[in-house]
């Protein structure tokens, strides 16, 4: 049974709990991370050196990062998930290394000033989130006439952003309506897996 450490108010441990709902497979969530305090013993580094979640536990085998864990999931459980040949890959795989470079800088720095007032936020808050709603707006115009980021399937891509987006979307900062992307939203959210994971 895979073992997965993380608090289940992480974003990126929320996406691993989508991924294991999609797969249905059996699976042991334990509290790691911020209020547990936990991720600097050594035990913990032994398994995730950076200290953070979420880490996945297979037997002997222990995976870090989020969105590496959705690959060897994928690998392992469903390859239909990802891209059946070295191209289609590339078209899935992209949206995940767009969220990391591109979208979470602004990201984060929409998360942690999420309760500043007006009078409180700096210059450089505001440049992170206006650069945030241009990475939206990317995402939002790949999906015009689209149900998914990615060979017309639900894929590892969709796994990855989604429980980001859905916090982005959320965020009290000035963008453009993206109703594209606002309806991928809705599909995705209306997955029992993935309100399972985000409830």
């Amino acid at each position: 049974m895979y073992k997965l450490l993380g608090r289940k108010t992480s974003g990126n441990v929320q996406k691993v709990l989508f991924m294991l709902g999609e797969l249905g497979v059996p699976f042991e969530r334990l509290d790691y991370g911020r209020q547990y305090e936990n991720t600097a013993t050594p035990e913990y580094k032994a398994l995730n050196p950076t200290s953070k979640v979420p880490t996945l536990v297979d037997g002997e085998t222990t995976i870090w990062e989020s969105n590496t864990i959705l690959r060897y999931l994928a690998a392992k459980e469903r390859p239909a998930l990802t891209g059946a040949t070295p191209a289609e890959c590339t078209e899935v795989e992209r949206w995940m290394d767009f969220l990391l470079a591109a979208v979470n800088p602004g990201y984060m720095a929409a998360f942690k000033g999420a309760k500043l007032t007006p009078e409180e936020q700096t210059a450089e808050y505001k440049e992170q989130t206006k650069d945030l709603g241009a990475q939206m707006a990317i995402i939002d115009g790949h999906l015009a006439g689209k149900d998914f980021l990615a060979l017309g399937k639900l894929t590892i891509a969709d796994i990855a952003l989604a429980p980001i987006m859905k916090r982005c979307l959320d965020f009290k900062i000035e963008r453009k309506a993206m109703a594209n992307l606002e309806r991928w939203m809705a599909s995705i959210a209306g997955r029992d897996a993935f309100k399972a994971a985000t409830a």
